[in-house]
């Protein structure tokens, strides 16, 4: 579950450290006090995507962390794929936020990515705000919430697997069976362009040997002149060359060493350079009698780089890739020749690709049909206890063509009174209702979700009196399972909190700063009667407030 969030220059928010606790955690506050933030950096740690407006005005960075304890296993399972561990039981999740647009990541406090929080998170933490609610308006989500429940995850994988293979081979299929006119023009320019390539007979590092080879001819004259340079200096005119003077100096130095032997070493030297020195002399002499000019293959060479050069701007690759292309332009030629026979193969493949993912589409909705009967009924159930008694709740199925989600459409039909007949959700259902629907759908996921922590933004919006109490109620009892934190305006929800945490905010020195505090007793009265009367606290209010308490 969330231990403690700590809050750094998230908008109106310079400093904050708010610690949660298991059960029901309730945040209340003015309109306007800085609720919403509370969320926004909460999104911030699961990896969502934040604006740069979110730092708070004239501050460079932000930076929110989270330590979490008592993690559970989707959790730990998903921590150990990304290649980290908790340490003593605690994962701790921190991120910065940079003006410049950029994010630095950490979990555990190593480096992280952005997309390492997102994965994480999924097992940590499921925000439901106002506008998921109105989700339930597009019958596309109904089937996810279904597949949730009923476990379809696995089925669903599988079917997507196979979906995905018949749909690759579909396209082939398809292009396959593309007008045959094209198909000849294709063959046409595959012909010649593989013969092009073929009869161009690139090595790879051709280029680079021919350059060298054309720098080398390009040169001779510089060449000839130097290499003449280096023996004139090693052998000399007529004497009195490099190679003369080492010989005399040596023989200087041998005749000494007779005399001290502390000279051996260095005469062994001057002898070793010696005949190194007259090697060196033989491979210059070598080198310039093998020296020639020759303009023919000057030509050639440029040829053939021009040659090189034209292709590789032809095919906009590289002079080494020109061979490797060669292969596929003859491959591709050769599927196009034998058109018949690969299109006859590729029908058959197809065929029982597309068998196989009828059959996982198959499974799928009847794993689902059987999942939704019973999904609906406790949904209805949950409805009924939210002040919704004579809800009816119908999953309404039609069978589609294959598509990524299977062969199922489905929509959830319901009917808020008695003798209406069950309509789509955005037909009849009112925000009051659709909040409870909400709720009582998060309820009965909350047992298939492996999350420790659900986050309820304002999920009273539009009702009111005993159905909020009700709805309190069953954010109580789904807190017996799970950590729920809950944003609320209505004191029949903060009065059965856990922890009732305040937000508020003051103005200093033209500052506005936020804080989060958490209330005693004696100050959850005061903030309970604040709720139910407003501005003007009155004595009956608090002691309304003592009785919401106490019961």
């Amino acid at each position: 579950m969330l231990q403690t969030l700590y809050i750094e220059n998230i908008a109106v928010i310079e400093k904050t450290s708010i610690d949660f606790t298991g059960g029901l955690n309730v945040l209340t506050g003015e309109t306007g006090a800085g609720k919403s933030i509370i969320i926004d950096a909460i999104n911030a740690i699961m990896g969502q995507r934040t604006s740069r407006d979110i730092i708070r005005t004239g501050e460079k960075s932000a930076f929110v962390s989270a330590q979490f304890e008592e993690v559970g296993k989707a959790a730990e399972e998903t921590l150990r794929e990304l290649g980290f561990e908790l340490e003593d039981g605690v994962l701790v999740l921190q991120r910065t936020l940079s003006a410049n647009g950029k994010s630095v990541c950490k979990i555990n406090g190593r480096p992280a990515t952005v997309s390492m929080l997102k994965a994480l998170s999924n097992s940590l933490i499921n925000i439901h705000g106002q506008h998921e609610s109105y989700a339930l308006f597009s019958p596309e989500t109904h089937i996810d919430y279904i597949d949730s429940y009923g476990g379809c995850e696995e089925l669903l994988n599988s079917y997507k697997e196979k979906y995905n293979k018949y749909i690759i081979l579909s396209k082939k299929l398809n292009q396959a069976a593309s007008d045959e006119s094209e198909r000849l023009r294709e063959i046409d320019l595959l012909q010649f362009q593989s013969r092009e390539l073929f009869d161009a007979d690139i090595r790879p590092g051709e280029e680079e040997e021919l350059e060298a080879e054309r720098t080398a001819l390009m040169n001779f004259e510089k060449i000839s002149s130097l290499l003449n340079k280096a023996k004139l200096m090693l052998d000399g005119d007529d004497s009195n060359g490099g190679i003369e003077s080492l010989d005399i100096a040596s023989n200087a130095m041998q005749a000494a060493a007779e005399y001290n032997g502390e000279y051996s070493e260095i005469s062994e030297t001057l002898t070793d350079i010696y005949y190194n020195l007259r090697d060196v002399s033989e491979s210059i002499s070598d080198a310039v009698d093998n020296l020639e000019s020759d303009p023919q293959r000057l030509e050639e060479i440029e040829e053939r780089l021009d040659l090189l050069n034209r292709l590789t701007r032809k095919y906009n690759c590289s002079v080494d890739e020109l061979p490797g292309l060669a292969e596929k332009t003859q491959a591709r030629l050769e599927e196009l020749l034998n058109y018949d026979k690969n299109r006859d193969e590729l029908a058959k493949a197809c065929e029982a690709a597309e068998k196989q993912a009828l059959d996982a589409a198959g499974k799928l909705s009847r794993r689902r049909r059987e999942a939704a009967k019973t999904f609906a009924g406790r949904v209805r159930e949950e409805m009924s206890f939210l002040n919704m008694p004579n809800v009816t709740l119908v999953p309404s199925f039609e069978e589609t063509g294959l598509n990524p989600k299977g062969i199922d459409k489905v929509e959830l039909l319901i009917s808020a009174n008695p003798g209406e007949a069950p309509r789509p959700v955005a037909k009849i259902a009112s925000g009051g209702e659709l909040s409870r629907m909400m709720l009582a759908i998060k309820t009965v996921l909350a047992s298939a979700d492996e999350v420790d922590t659900l986050i309820f933004d304002e999920v009273d919006t539009g009702i009111s009196g005993s159905a909020a109490e009700k709805v309190g109620l069953k954010l109580r009892e789904v807190s017996a399972s799970c950590q729920v934190l809950c944003v609320t305006h209505q004191a029949q929800i903060a009065a059965l909190a856990d922890t009732h945490l305040l937000i508020s905010k003051q103005v200093e020195g033209g500052r506005t700063f936020t804080a989060v505090t958490a209330l005693s007793r004696s100050e959850r009265v005061k903030e309970l009667a604040r709720i139910i009367g407003g501005v003007n606290i009155t004595q009956a209010a608090l002691s309304h407030a003592e009785d919401m308490l106490n019961r």
